[in-house]
């Protein structure tokens, strides 16, 4: 893979900084060259990687230059979709566990979903939709989106495979996309089934620990079977795996099903989390997936919508404060161009991150 193609750490995503901080001449610069030797419709791609990375970012701009790109892209997006979208039901249709990369955000159909919705193609968007209510029909005593992987690819999976919580790679992912397309009014049959199915989950695994309100990032079989997570507390609270990005997925579903109950319940889950100093000691960078930058962004969506204070001045604040990692790479998700943007956007560039 060429990073010039990646939204994640290459090109790409320093494109969309450079578009939202005004410099669109080094931002078409950094496009054309991105997109000189034909754009990527091969299996990895996704948001994050090749046409539909490109295609999320293009439709930022109506630049007359890049107007041949804008199409390439989208239909590059559109021929990925629906192989991924045959692939995965096939897989279903076999009565197989799938690989959270089939349905995730990073490089998934969830991410696939994001990319259709900027693009206006509710169509296929919908078959996107379709997909994910077959996703969440339980399957015996798990549930549909149990995965046979593990969550880490270095090391080898758990015994019995695993349920992931997260934004980036779980089951969150594909509730904020099921909840923004319901808040957009594209529905399709069992929408709000698949929404309360998640969320029924999600509050079958919420844990309470000194005052704290939180979920685990994965289970095992043996977590399930036992009723608790072998998690204890709450680790680390990042946009893409920990309680931020978990909370903000189900107020986006709160919204959409008119729920304040739910509402309250998850932004006070927010709040239990951002002021709480154990837990922010563990971000020990900038970045927006793992860092300030991404508690930032989600903390500033989590506000927007809130019925309740959110403190987000001090999130801000302790992103500002942070101070760049000696080897800070410049890419978006992990490095310079997603800690600085998050201060410097206006436009909803977090929708590649399901915050909006």
């Amino acid at each position: 893979m060429t990073s010039a193609q990646s939204l994640a750490d290459g090109a790409v995503g320093i494109a969309l900084l450079l578009l939202e901080t005004g410099n669109r001449a080094a931002a078409y610069e950094a496009l054309r060259d991105a997109t000189a030797d034909g754009v990527s419709i091969a299996d990895g791609s996704s948001l994050f990687y090749g046409a539909p990375a490109l295609a999320f970012v293009l439709a930022t701009t109506d630049h007359p230059e890049l107007a041949k790109a804008r199409a390439v892209t989208a239909d590059g997006t559109a021929t990925v979709t629906r192989r991924r979208l045959d692939a995965a039901h096939r897989r279903i249709d076999r009565h197989q566990q799938p690989h959270y990369a089939e349905y995730d955000l990073i490089r998934g159909l969830t991410g696939l979903g994001v990319v259709l919705r900027r693009l206006g193609d509710h169509d296929l968007l919908r078959q996107v939709l379709d997909y994910l209510v077959r996703l969440t029909e339980p399957r015996g005593e798990l549930p549909g989106w149990w995965c046979w992987n593990g969550p880490e690819r270095r090391q080898p999976p758990p015994p019995g495979g695993h349920a992931n919580f997260g934004m980036a790679h779980g089951i969150t992912g594909p509730l904020a996309l099921l909840a923004l397309a319901l808040l957009d009014g594209i529905t399709v049959a069992g929408h709000t089934t698949a929404i309360n199915r998640i969320s029924r989950w999600l509050d079958a695994w919420q844990q309470h620990t000194d005052g704290t309100i939180w979920w685990p990032q994965t289970i095992t079989i043996t977590d399930l079977r036992g009723g608790t997570p072998a998690q204890r507390t709450p680790l680390r609270p990042s946009w893409c795996y920990g309680t931020p990005g978990i909370a903000r997925a189900q107020q986006l579903a709160a919204q959409a099903l008119h729920d304040t109950t739910r509402q309250r319940l998850v932004e006070t889950a927010f709040t239990t989390c951002v002021t709480d100093p154990g837990q922010l000691r563990r971000l020990t960078d900038r970045s927006l997936c793992h860092g300030t930058a991404g508690l930032f962004a989600t903390a500033r969506r989590v506000a927007s919508n809130a019925l309740t204070l959110i403190p987000l001045a001090a999130v801000e604040d302790l992103h500002r404060q942070t101070t760049p990692t000696p080897n800070e790479p410049e890419g978006l998700l992990d490095g310079k161009a997603g800690a600085d943007l998050v201060t410097a956007a206006t436009t909803p560039w977090d929708a590649c991150l399901l915050l909006t």
